[in-house]
């Protein structure tokens, strides 16, 4: 299905919004001290971001992976995200699968709030390339 103009912007202002309400969401989990769904929001904070870029740029992804591999082929190879930056989102997506679906699966403080300044930073730069 080929979405017109107006249905990409919408899309596209929908899931930015949810990356930030997301991200919102990770923050007071973390001042609460859950750690495993603290890990969860950063990631999908991250997720919505990325895939709303991709709905800017005409791409459509059903799965994660798509989401992954869309996003590498277009913006991590050209080098329009950086590689670093891609490493962050991947971890993020590593350690949610972990804690949601792993058994014995620890995740602390000393885990988490080293990734909150870069989840911002990177919902940040996917912002900025969609405005521009």
């Amino acid at each position: 299905m080929t979405l017109s103009k107006e249905e990409r912007d919408t899309i596209v202002t929908y899931r930015l919004q949810r990356a930030n309400e997301t991200l919102e969401e990770a923050k007071g989990n973390m001042e609460m001290g859950y750690w495993h769904v603290t890990a969860n929001r950063l990631y999908y904070a991250c997720f919505y971001a990325v895939s709303a870029l991709l709905v800017k740029n005409g791409h459509t992804a059903r799965t994660h992976n798509g989401v992954f591999s869309l996003f590498g082929q277009h913006f991590v190879l050209t080098e329009i995200i950086s590689k670093e930056q891609n490493r962050l989102y991947r971890n993020l997506f590593n350690l949610r699968q972990g804690g949601d679906y792993g058994d014995y699966i620890v995740i602390e403080e000393e885990d988490i709030i080293p990734l909150i300044q870069p989840a911002e930073n990177f919902i940040a730069e996917i912002e900025k390339l969609i405005i521009n």
